[in-house]
């Protein structure tokens, strides 16, 4: 029997954990907390904090996988590549770790690489902003240049918001270290990707919704995009040289990209799946391709099967509310008998505290659809969303 060793046994986990013990793995989990509920559907549990890089080399030395892998967390990135450089497992390498997770060094990889990017600024701490606020021309973004899931970005209009949003993503970030780069505007998409060895094939292109300003957290995806063709060939050719330029071989990319009035310009990409059930229910639902068996082949050694099945609609739309404290919720049933409705989920329930959202933990659940197009999947979503009302107090 083939064992998988699955990085984070959180409910972003739970989808690789039933997926290894449908098709027969024997499934070790490794998180630093032991009520995880990924837990008790594994057949052993390791309690190393995912970003323990040594901690989780060690533990995969003990446990002997046939593969490593992880979803929709970037930081274990730089954990399974050591553990996969240590037992010669597929994988990627450190260095593309690095890149893959610090937003510096990834931009960096892109303008080494000829990548389309915006301007930029890196600074490791608050204080050497006064070193390069004269260059800097705004709107601007902020952000850590090691967080994910939209924590610590901000949008400044002036240098004294800017100095404020500096301090604010440096507070939310691993290392203090922050980035400064040019405010993109236009259509914003993920490319969903999978390297089989140095080979890059898109799975799909997806569309975005986001707050806007100051956070940009993200609110829907849908896919296939509705862009122009010629937009969607420009925007895909982008996240395969961004893909190659950061050093991912082998195992799935989430490219996130801007098509502004000058073309496509690179954001930031991950090596792993894409979280907000972009790879782990959409890109089944619209391709009929399962992204999470063939991510766990790649870091197994084996040929992933990524050829489209059929091409459908799918979309996500996130459940928003204003601020207080959830009294009841009514409608879930009803919504879910709405023709094309595959899924609704809650991850903030009765008597949990709501408010703005300022990251993607804010979000208090979501509705997934599948439809013949996406225009059509994403009315589902909507018609969804109107069914089900949440009470506050």
């Amino acid at each position: 029997m083939k064992k998988v060793l699955i990085i984070g046994a959180s409910v972003l986990q739970l989808p690789a954990i039933k997926k290894a013990k449908e098709l027969g793995y024997y499934v070790g989990v490794i998180d630093y907390n032991p009520n995880a509920v990924g837990v008790k559907l594994a057949d052993e549990f390791f309690n190393v904090s995912t970003i323990d890089a040594e901690g989780v080399a060690k533990t995969a030395e003990e446990f002997k996988p046939d593969g490593i892998m992880t979803l929709a967390t970037d930081m274990p990135m730089r954990s399974i590549a050591l553990a996969c450089e240590r037992l010669g497992l597929p994988g990627i390498t450190r260095d593309t770790a690095l890149k893959s997770t610090d937003k510096g060094e990834m931009i960096k990889a892109f303008e080494e690489n000829g990548v389309e990017h915006p301007w930029f600024y890196i600074i490791e701490k608050p204080e050497e902003l006064e070193n390069v606020v004269e260059k800097i021309s705004y709107p601007c973004i902020s952000k850590p240049t090691d967080n994910s899931g939209s924590r610590g970005v901000m949008l400044a209009h002036n240098e004294e918001e800017l100095k404020k949003d500096v301090l604010y993503s440096s507070e939310n970030g691993r290392s203090g270290g922050v980035i400064i780069e040019e405010y993109l505007e236009g259509n914003e998409v993920s490319v969903e990707v999978m390297a089989v060895n140095g080979e890059i094939n898109v799975l799909q292109v997806t569309d975005k919704l986001t707050t806007g300003a100051p956070h940009f957290v993200e609110m829907g995806h849908s896919q296939p995009s509705r862009l122009a063709k010629a937009d969607v060939l420009a925007i895909e050719d982008l996240a395969k040289r961004a893909v190659r330029a950061v050093g991912i071989k082998n195992g799935p990319a989430h490219v996130e990209i801007m098509l502004t009035k000058n073309g496509p310009k690179m954001i930031e990409l991950g090596a792993r799946m894409g979280g907000d059930c972009i790879t782990t229910h959409l890109v089944p639902l619209s391709t009929g391709i399962d992204m999470i068996k063939a991510t766990m082949d790649v870091a197994c050694g084996d040929v992933p099967d990524v050829e489209k099945r059929f091409s459908k609609g799918s979309a996500i739309r996130f459940i928003k509310t204003q601020s207080g404290v959830i009294k009841d919720v009514e409608g879930v049933e009803i919504a879910k008998e709405i023709e094309g409705v595959r899924e609704i989920a809650f991850t903030k329930w009765i008597g949990d505290q709501v408010g703005e959202i300022g990251s993607s933990v804010d979000r208090v659940g979501f509705v997934i659809a599948q439809a013949e197009n996406a225009e059509k999947a994403v009315e589902i979503c909507e018609s969804a969303l109107e069914t089900i009302k949440i009470t506050l107090e």
